[in-house]
């Protein structure tokens, strides 16, 4: 059983700052990709930042130069750095990871955490 659990969401004024977390916790054999995901109000899900183990890492255009996205493999944790917040970066977050629990090929499975708040407004 793996899960993920997320944290830093809430309230912020527009120019602001607010640093996500999402810890994996259980049965976990190696993390390949983690990464976030948005869904604004009324709007579908959409990729923000991902960041592979070998460090690669992909960020949607809208926030490029303003986020940035890092883990800590030794706490199977990544974080989301979000300046010059925007009202448009008002989303619920979730943290998706690309976990193994053996090695076997079908030992993995992508998890999803529970999604945090976000609301960027004065």
């Amino acid at each position: 059983q793996v899960q993920l659990a997320e944290s830093g969401g809430g309230l912020v004024q527009p120019g602001g700052s607010l640093r996500l977390s999402c810890a994996a916790s259980g049965r976990i054999f190696s993390i390949n990709t983690m990464g976030w995901y948005r869904q604004p109000p009324g709007k579908e899900r959409e990729l923000v930042a991902t960041l592979h183990s070998g460090g690669t890492t992909y960020y949607v255009d809208s926030v490029k130069g303003r986020f940035t996205i890092s883990r800590d493999n030794a706490k199977s944790t990544v974080y989301l750095q979000m300046n010059s917040l925007k009202p448009e970066d008002t989303a619920v977050y979730y943290c998706y990871a690309d976990i193994r629990w053996g090695s076997a090929v079908y030992e993995r499975n992508n998890y999803w955490g529970q999604g945090t708040q976000v609301t960027v407004s004065s």
